[in-house]
């Protein structure tokens, strides 16, 4: 992993935790595989204790661990350093990536609700009258009482989100390829189509993976299906929106947005998103961050545990998932 989220990643006793179910050098942090120092480690390791930034697992890697049997993951995907080799193998990989859904619903969740309650225009319009006079007070629509909400993608955030929609007076329509209609059902959704999904949503959260299919699927045409009024929020990837056709249509003023995730991943300076009264834009805070990377230590820990007393991982990544997942 990283040098600089080691310190973090492991904070709060986690090292000793993780010391208590394996024999691990908890002084040693491995960034290159290449570097001979570390032969000797890598030769005799049987699991890899992994989070953002390791290098891949290719051929020559893998090469140097011989002994290599497991590689827990203590974050999300995967994708940046499994590769087809470790499969070849038959190394198993678990990862965190539930533990790190938790943030990213909650973020969400606040943002739904917020949006609806038109929460940053109110408090903008406060900042400017100073005056205590509410003119949003009885605007038409306001509030979440019986509003529609679209969540595509029922992803692992995608399901947390619709559970945790649960207890309020919200229509939750979902959109998923790949989800029975009786599934959304039990999980408290109705399965609809895309576009229907967009112009029917007063509110629409973006949860579906990076992939060839899902690049741009919000650009101009389906941005201009959302309502006047609508807000959509991304805390997803920015490669599923066209940036140039989302700002053109905030500039406007007709629609707001929760974005969290952007692509370029920093928008340059001059972006009119940072300014524009009906955005809230966040440098791609929704995951895990500060204490809630112990929620992901922890939950790799228990993986780890269940290795060391032979069961399987209960959080295994399915390689044959990974072309329709993050």
């Amino acid at each position: 992993m990283d040098r600089d989220v080691y310190g973090s990643l492991l904070a709060d006793g986690a090292l000793d935790r993780l010391s208590g179910v394996a024999a691990v050098d908890t002084a040693l942090l491995i960034t290159d595989f290449e570097d001979p120092a570390h032969t000797t480690a890598l030769a005799s390791a049987e699991v890899l204790f992994t989070h953002w930034g390791c290098p891949p697992l290719t051929g020559p890697a893998l090469q140097r661990m011989p002994r290599l049997r497991a590689v827990v993951h203590a974050a999300g995907s995967v994708k940046q350093h499994i590769t087809d080799a470790v499969w070849q193998r038959g190394i198993v990989v678990s990862t965190a990536a539930q533990a790190n859904a938790q943030p990213v619903a909650e973020y969400t969740l606040a943002a739904i609700l917020f949006a609806n309650k038109r929460v940053l225009e109110s408090a903008q319009s406060y900042r400017t009258l100073r005056n205590g006079t509410a003119p949003l007070k009885s605007a038409t629509g306001l509030g979440n009482y019986q509003r529609t909400v679209g969540i595509v993608g029922a992803s692992r955030i995608g399901r947390l989100v619709i559970e945790l929609l649960r207890p309020f007076d919200l229509t939750v329509l979902v959109y998923d390829p790949h989800l029975d209609p009786e599934e959304a059902r039990e999980l408290g959704a109705e399965t609809v189509g895309l576009d229907e999904l967009t112009r029917r949503g007063d509110v629409v959260s973006l949860h579906a993976p990076q992939l060839p299919q899902t690049h741009q699927m919000f650009g101009r045409r389906r941005l201009g299906l959302l309502g006047d009024g609508a807000t959509l929020i991304n805390t997803a990837r920015g490669t599923l929106v066209d940036t140039e056709a989302l700002t053109r249509e905030l500039v406007s003023g007709r629609i707001y947005a929760v974005i969290d995730v952007t692509d370029p991943e920093v928008l340059p300076a001059d972006s009119p998103l940072y300014d524009l009264p009906n955005v809230l834009l966040t440098p791609h805070i929704a995951g895990s961050l500060g204490h809630e990377l112990g929620r992901m230590a922890d939950a790799a820990i228990a993986e780890l545990a269940r290795y060391a007393r032979g069961l399987p991982f209960r959080h295994a990544v399915d390689p044959g998932t990974l072309t329709r997942s993050a």
